[in-house]
């Protein structure tokens, strides 16, 4: 199977999985990662095959719904490329990618090697801030039965990944456990100048949120 033949079963493959997902880890946040992906990849010299397809795939076993499991994203990535008979080398590189994508905690390192994986993880990103990050903040948080806002409880920059998963706080605190802190962690240029806006947003609408918590305006 060439690879544009590839991406078209994939795009097909994740549609239909994640369709109709209510918590803003949907077809359509895939989808937009993708164009997000694709419009980085096109000012850095990258791969764009594993680019497109760690994109298209990233999400298809995410640990959050799935008991914290970090393995069966990747276990699920190889099946279906396997699948597709895509060649060993294009497998284990995608799959590393969506093994090492997500957020791990405020404290913890998420080391990226390759330029294709940077390129992901900052299409991945762009995705959890600004106005749709906002509104996938508080869709995973509803679905999640959590308070939107508790001013007696903190926001904690967790020192490793177990403790951040374990997190059962108040949607706001994730603006400052992770959000806010998405801006300086980009790796392309290209993404850096789309994160300045979109962080910008993200304060404007907290200050508005705390204005308006406290009945100010």
């Amino acid at each position: 199977m060439c690879n544009r033949e590839t991406i078209s079963a994939a795009e097909k493959y994740v549609r239909e999985l994640m369709s109709g997902e209510g918590t803003g880890h949907d077809w359509w946040h895939v989808l937009r990662v993708w164009n997000n992906a694709k419009n980085i990849a096109a000012s850095e010299k990258a791969n764009v095959y594993v680019v497109e397809l760690a994109a298209l795939l990233h999400d298809v076993g995410d640990h959050k719904f799935h008991d914290g499991d970090e393995t069966v994203g990747p276990r699920i990535a190889r099946e279906w490329l396997e699948q597709q008979q895509v060649p060993e080398e294009v497998i284990c590189h995608v799959c590393s990618i969506i093994r090492d994508l997500s957020f791990k905690g405020a404290g913890t390192s998420s080391a990226m090697p390759t330029l294709e994986g940077k390129i992901v993880q900052d299409a991945d990103r762009l995705d959890a801030i600004g106005a749709i990050g906002v509104a996938r903040t508080f869709a995973y948080g509803g679905h999640r039965n959590r308070e939107m806002y508790n001013p007696g409880i903190k926001p904690e920059l967790h020192e490793s990944f177990e403790a951040y998963k374990g997190s059962s706080a108040p949607t706001i605190n994730h603006f400052y456990e992770k959000l806010l802190l998405l801006k300086e962690r980009m790796h392309t240029a290209s993404a850096r100048e789309i994160a300045q806006q979109r962080h910008q947003y993200m304060e404007g609408f907290l200050e508005q949120f705390y204005a308006e918590w406290e009945g100010r305006r």
